[in-house]
């Protein structure tokens, strides 16, 4: 059975920062490409880092680079995305994705609030 599960969201004062984590089963992990993506509500869902199967290239939404860090390790099939500075805009629903070719597979997503 293929599963994305993350964990890590929770309740962050402004200027804080949090480690979400994506664990991936039933699947050939170091196939996939990685992607972390949020909604807030009332808003599209959109691309927060996306990072390449081999874990050698990555990119970032304009808004969260500099202050957002992707990285992924095949063999503990697990994909990170480390959040400092985060700020009220940041709050969201948290999803990973999992795409390869035309297979597109997304977890149950971890809230983040940033507030004060």
């Amino acid at each position: 059975q293929v599963q994305l599960v993350e964990s890590g969201g929770g309740l962050v004062q402004p200027g804080g920062s949090l480690r979400l984590s994506c664990a991936a089963s039933g699947l050939s992990f170091s196939f996939y490409r990685m992607s972390w993506y949020r909604q807030a509500p009332g808003k599209e869902r959109e691309l927060v880092a996306s990072i390449a199967a081999s874990g050698g290239s990555t990119n970032y939404g304009d808004s969260v680079k500099g202050r957002f860090t992707i990285s992924k390790d095949n063999g503990r099939k697990t994909v990170w995305l480390q959040m400092n500075s985060l700020r009220p805009e940041d709050t969201a629903l948290y999803y990973c994705n999992a795409r390869l070719e035309h297979r597109d597979l997304w977890g149950q997503g971890t809230q983040v609030t940033v507030s004060s």
